[in-house]
């Protein structure tokens, strides 16, 4: 007997189209979205995607094993309700939602986003605050760290508990370039630049950044993998670099230290983005929390209207947060990298037309962004050759499991 083997995107709601049947375009869309927004998350071993329940496990370790999804989601705003509830009617703060209530608003989709992709809450927070609010950018800095400090670890601890994959050089080396980077820079760059570079500086260095992503994204069907191949001291260099540069970037703008090692992995070290993503989340979470304590106990600076809006925008962050990081563990690169794309459009246009920046801020600006395709393109060409050096250049790509089967391989999505 002869046995047929049907691709796996000719099958449609349990049939099988003909190669000369066209589908309809109910099943057009149904596939479009299977692809682009139920893609399934990537785990580090088959054990995460699929725990085994010991022998003899207690009713609560089964409960936690069975419904880790449920819990990963649940932990994080049950904690930091419980807390802002007690506080919130120890100290009766809600009169404060008369005058503050923008910012919650703003961060329903902020942290939403940040969550989701690897800019962090801060890339919406920041840019909000000082073009529409025309609040003071290190108002603006030290709120988008101390909601970050929130949100983000929120929706870190949700990666955590999940078992997604992550890359953990990055994560360890980035964290303490990027602390010293951060420092350095809340003491030194942000007080000698203006009002008006800090807000133009923001959107031109993240509009690079989405030119790096589209960079990624031209590069079709290359190989990635779950960590860095070879690991030896010159790449630990270049990641606590970047972390440190990403810490300068963070001290002005609330975020930054996410994006520098999105692009160091994926450009350089062919690391799959949802993986670069996941790690992005636990980068900002950790310079948020080190900014905010620096700010708050080492120089007691931070604004009375900073602690005000993050009093209010506390119980918003801590669901969207790790409902993002929940969504964007499952959603597919393009999905992340079209809403990447959206937002610096947004930021760069609206910059240029409410700051109104004179010609040398203009040209600075066209230079950071014009610049910085030219260093991420380097980057690019730097991570094809390092590809090819790797002893599995030419083997198939078998990166990681995936929950979703019929979704496509690592390598071809």
């Amino acid at each position: 007997m002869t046995h047929v083997v049907v691709p796996s995107d000719q099958i449609v709601g349990g049939g099988v189209l003909s190669q000369n049947e066209k589908p309809t375009f109910k099943e057009r869309l149904k596939r479009f979205g299977k692809k682009y927004f139920l893609e399934g998350q990537k785990f580090t071993n088959e054990d995460a995607r699929t725990p085994v329940i010991p022998p003899g496990a207690s009713s609560l370790q089964r409960f936690a094993l069975e419904h880790r999804k449920q819990l990963a989601f649940i932990i994080p705003p049950v904690f930091m309700w419980t807390w802002w509830w007690t506080y919130a009617i120890g100290n009766n703060i809600f009169h404060l939602y008369a005058t503050r209530y923008s910012m919650p608003i703003t961060m329903f989709f902020g942290a939403f986003i940040g969550g989701m992709t690897c800019e962090g809450g801060g890339a919406v927070a920041f840019p909000v605050m000082t073009l529409f609010l025309h609040i003071n950018p290190t108002i603006a800095r030290d709120f988008a760290l101390m909601i970050q400090s929130c949100g983000m670890t929120s929706a870190a601890f949700t990666i955590l508990y999940m078992g997604v994959a992550l890359e953990w050089h990055s994560v360890i080396f980035c964290t303490f370039g990027a602390t010293i980077g951060l420092i350095f820079g809340i003491e030194v760059v942000d007080p000698a630049m203006s009002k008006a570079q800090k807000k133009m500086f923001f959107v031109s260095i993240w509009s690079a950044f989405a030119c790096a992503l589209f960079l990624l994204n031209t590069q079709r069907k290359r190989k990635t993998y779950l960590n860095i191949q070879q690991f030896c001291w010159w790449k630990g260099v270049i990641l606590v670099v970047t972390g440190f540069f990403g810490g300068i970037l963070t001290s002005f703008a609330g975020t930054g230290v996410c994006i520098c090692s999105f692009s160091v992995l994926t450009l350089v070290f062919s690391i799959n983005e949802k993986i670069a993503t996941q790690t992005s989340i636990l980068l900002i979470a950790g310079n948020a929390v080190t900014g905010f304590f620096w700010r708050a106990k080492i120089l007691h600076a931070i604004d009375e209207m900073a602690w005000e809006y993050w009093k209010c925008t506390i119980p918003v962050v801590v669901i969207m947060g790790p409902l993002g990081a929940f969504v964007g563990s499952h959603v597919h690169r393009q999905t992340l990298a079209w809403a990447v794309y959206v937002l610096e459009i947004i930021a760069l246009v609206s910059g240029f037309l409410i700051v109104k920046p004179g010609l040398g801020l203009s040209l600075v600006c066209v230079g950071i962004i014009i610049g910085g395709f030219a260093f991420f393109f380097v980057m690019s060409r730097l991570g094809l050759y390092l590809l090819g050096t790797y002893p599995d250049a030419n083997k198939p790509d078998t990166t990681l499991p995936i929950e979703n089967k019929n979704s496509r391989d690592i390598a071809e999505t």
